[in-house]
């Protein structure tokens, strides 16, 4: 990696510092704060929440028609959702301990905060957690698949592509042929390394 590209990798590092910066004066302004995986907000906020909360019978009876008519196929779509869980899961368990790979943290992806939101009734709720899962487990399957990547194949594509994952800024450019297998070997070790380091946290 040459120095420009690791200069443009701090850069955006830094960003996400000053970016988590500002999301944090954002949870003050909103007068909330995280106890472990709690949010309490001020009394003040939780009372004004409460008063625009909308009852099930209103909101029923607001929900758009489209959004009934295609509710079946969304939640439809637990069954695959789950049934995707457990495979990339069980993948993980048995493999990633065969390569040296340290293992994805399930807890680091799902996070089910919506239920402390007072405004959102009932359903609400359930829709978000069932979003919240969905999204979270696209998030730890990303993961686990990026440090199978990384072990097995750490080569950038020779054109842009989107979504890529956070490991893949750091993967060996197409067409880069010297010494690949020792720098492949550098990947895995540092897959390594992880393990290690999740272990000592």
């Amino acid at each position: 990696m040459n120095s420009r590209i690791r200069q443009i990798l701090d850069q955006i590092s830094a960003l996400e510092d000053e970016l988590q910066q500002a999301v944090q004066e954002q949870r003050s302004h909103l007068r909330y704060q995280l106890e472990g995986k709690r949010v309490v907000f001020e009394q003040a906020i939780k009372d004004a929440h409460r008063r625009v909360k909308q009852g099930v019978f209103r909101w029923f009876i607001s929900i758009r028609p489209q959004n009934f008519l295609t509710m079946p196929v969304i939640y439809g779509m637990a069954i695959p959702l789950l049934a995707f869980d457990l495979f990339v899961s069980v993948y993980q368990l048995i493999c990633f301990p065969i390569y040296g790979i340290a293992r994805v943290k399930r807890a680091k992806y799902f996070v089910m905060d919506h239920r402390h939101l007072a405004y959102l009734n009932f359903f609400e709720k359930g829709h978000c957690m069932y979003c919240s899962y969905a999204v979270g487990l696209l998030a730890y399957a990303n993961e686990i698949i990026a440090r199978t990547e990384q072990y097995f194949c750490p080569i950038k594509h020779a054109g842009k592509i989107l979504g890529t994952h956070a490991r893949y800024e750091h993967f060996l450019e197409y067409g880069e042929a010297e010494n690949y297998h020792g720098k492949l070997e550098a990947f895995r070790s540092e897959l390594g390394e992880e393990e290690r380091q999740d272990v000592n946290f």
